[in-house]
């Protein structure tokens, strides 16, 4: 039998490890903030014929032609005082896609529909700007702002949906308010309340919008109201982007689990437990999931029971949504490390190591991009990776407006 000093020993080696991930988590939480704690945002990249569109960490929309290399900025949005995430200082942004003094944080990644590129800005504002020379269309809301939007937006079938942190909205203090827009004109269609404030992205399925929020719930709306399909509660906050894939929703929480959930009647199908949060979308290939974890884990699961098929080990937390690459799937950790998932055999491979080939710090902390095999990796020293899918690392490309 083991001796009492060994358990002693072992639970308080065991509660170190707890504090050391709380430490890491809270630190996570707020990546957001650099020196004078500004935020900077985590915008990843879409490409739409041949054009990639990333928000900078100037607060630009960037416009990359990825046949030339050449690029295309926004003017820099202006700044408006917001409270900040967790006691940051006033978020930037504002106006349009106009010029200003100050940039603003961009954490949501760009969508593109038709002749317009979608952008929200975390001092509360959405912007639609035409894809050929990045002028402001239209700005939401015009004369006013939103609590701060942390998580991306969705365009579907004509209409812009998003979340946004809880905060007053005309003058009233709204939790985790959710909307639907009119892609072409701005205008708003309909606005609902959660119980807490919103950082992910939706994701929409048919007539269905799936987001979780602080209050621990991922809901099911209907897209032409707002109105509630069903809630789905688990123990943590949820700001992981929904994964629908075959009538079930893949979404993970910040009580540690990665959650299946009926997509009809959210009902659980079952729940796969790390040693941290799940803060990124998995990825699905086959019929197998493949998540990664703040925990510094990779998980593989089938899709129909959560039954774990394997793990890897990458030692740093995995914050980034994967992308896919023909039947490669390709994570980033926060340290920078690429690595290439082959799912014909489930074996892992690393690609390359930012801060090696970079010689200076790396985080990665926004999804990532794929285009013709190469992959786009937002970091936060305010540049474009381009990594070759089989190659490994390319060059850098700069995202900051010359002088």
């Amino acid at each position: 039998m083991e001796s009492t000093v060994n358990m002693k020993g072992k639970k308080r080696i065991s509660l170190l490890v707890l504090l050391l991930v709380v430490i890491l988590a809270i630190g996570l939480v707020t990546i957001g903030c650099v020196s004078g704690l500004t935020p900077i945002g985590w915008s990843g990249g879409t490409v739409s014929s041949g054009t990639l569109f990333v928000g900078s960490n100037e607060g630009r929309l960037v416009a990359i032609n990825l046949a030339d290399g050449s690029r295309l900025w926004s003017d820099q949005l202006k700044a408006v005082s917001q409270p900040g995430l967790f006691g940051c200082s006033p978020a930037m942004g504002g106006g349009g896609c106009g010029a200003a003094s100050a940039g603003m944080a961009i954490y949501g990644t760009p969508v593109v529909s038709g002749e317009l590129a979608y952008m929200a800005g975390y001092n509360g504002k959405i912007f639609a700007c035409n894809t050929n020379n990045l002028a402001t269309r239209w700005v939401y809301p015009r004369d006013s702002y939103l609590p701060p939007i942390v998580g991306g937006l969705v365009v579907d079938r004509g209409k812009v949906f998003f979340g946004c942190s809880s905060g007053k909205i005309d003058n009233k203090e709204v939790n985790g308010p959710i909307f639907a827009l009119d892609a072409v004109t701005g205008d708003k269609l309909w606005e609902i309340a959660t119980g807490e404030k919103i950082w992910g992205t939706p994701a929409i399925d048919g007539d269905t919008l799936y987001i979780g929020s602080f209050d621990k719930k991922l809901y099911a709306l209907n897209t032409a109201d707002g109105s509630k399909k069903w809630e789905f509660v688990t123990e943590g906050a949820i700001i992981s982007t929904p994964l629908v894939h075959n009538g079930t929703i893949f979404i993970g929480s910040f009580d540690r689990n990665l959650y299946a959930v009926n997509a009809i009647d959210g009902k659980l199908k079952w729940k796969f437990m790390g040693e941290n949060w799940f803060w990124a979308e998995p990825a699905v290939f086959n019929d197998t999931i493949y998540a990664g974890c703040l925990d510094g884990n990779i998980y593989v699961l089938k899709a129909g029971s959560g039954e774990k098929v394997k793990s890897f080990e990458v030692k740093s937390p995995v914050s980034s949504q994967p992308v896919m690459v023909g039947s490669s799937i390709i994570f980033a950790t926060r340290q920078g490390e690429i690595f290439k998932v082959d799912t014909s055999n489930n074996e892992i491979k690393l690609l390359t190591g930012l801060e090696k080939v970079l010689k200076h710090d790396v985080t990665v902390d926004g999804p990532l991009t794929a285009y013709e095999g190469i992959v786009y990796v937002h970091t936060q020293d305010g540049a474009l990776q381009r990594i070759d899918a089989v190659k490994g690392w390319l060059n850098s490309v700069s995202l900051a407006k010359p002088n």
